[in-house]
């Protein structure tokens, strides 16, 4: 990272003080990419990444099917190394990412949702979402659940690396659910 960068970086996570809602780890791009054929994305999608980490999740769903995309994270540190990547990939022009709390994230005009958070965390996004995201919109959470709101489809399965991954399936129906 360049030193200008690292400055940077410093200075936001000073004024911006990093409280996790979740413990950081990237998703296989493998599994990225099973995410979103199962969301299937396409070019008139805009996709959302709650807890987006390094961005891989919007900015594959760019250049694979030209989905505009919308990374958040609560980490600075996170958030410039996504936008690095977004530039580095070419797909700075379709997607942005926000420095941001997922409960606070106006998610109004996705009609994709990707999570990788742990259950609570998805339970108290739950009413935001169901709330917020228009009808037929999809969810895809990696490994985790959305308490009793059953998953319209679950696929376990395998990655490249051998671990065991399973993906739940959620397509708004216009109901909220607490």
């Amino acid at each position: 990272m360049p030193l200008a960068g690292l400055l940077l970086v410093s200075l936001l996570i000073q004024a911006f003080p990093v409280v996790p809602r979740a413990p950081y780890v990237s998703t296989p791009p493998d599994v990225v990419d099973r995410m979103l054929a199962l969301a299937k994305v396409t070019s008139r999608d805009v996709v959302y990444d709650l807890g987006c980490g390094d961005g891989r999740i919007v900015i594959a769903a760019a250049q694979k099917f030209g989905a505009r995309g919308v990374g958040v994270d609560i980490d600075p540190a996170r958030i410039y190394e996504a936008e690095a990547n977004a530039k580095r990939a070419g797909v700075e022009k379709l997607v942005k990412f926000r420095l941001q709390d997922a409960l606070e994230t106006d998610v109004s005009d996705a009609t994709v949702v990707t999570l990788y958070m742990i259950s609570a965390i998805n339970v108290k996004l739950r009413p935001i979402l169901t709330r917020q995201l228009p009808k037929g919109s999809r969810i895809v959470s990696h490994s985790f659940a959305m308490g009793d709101w059953e998953p319209e489809y679950v696929d376990a399965f395998r990655d490249a690396a051998g671990t065991t991954r399973t993906l739940y399936l959620w397509t708004t129906d216009g109901t909220i659910r607490p």
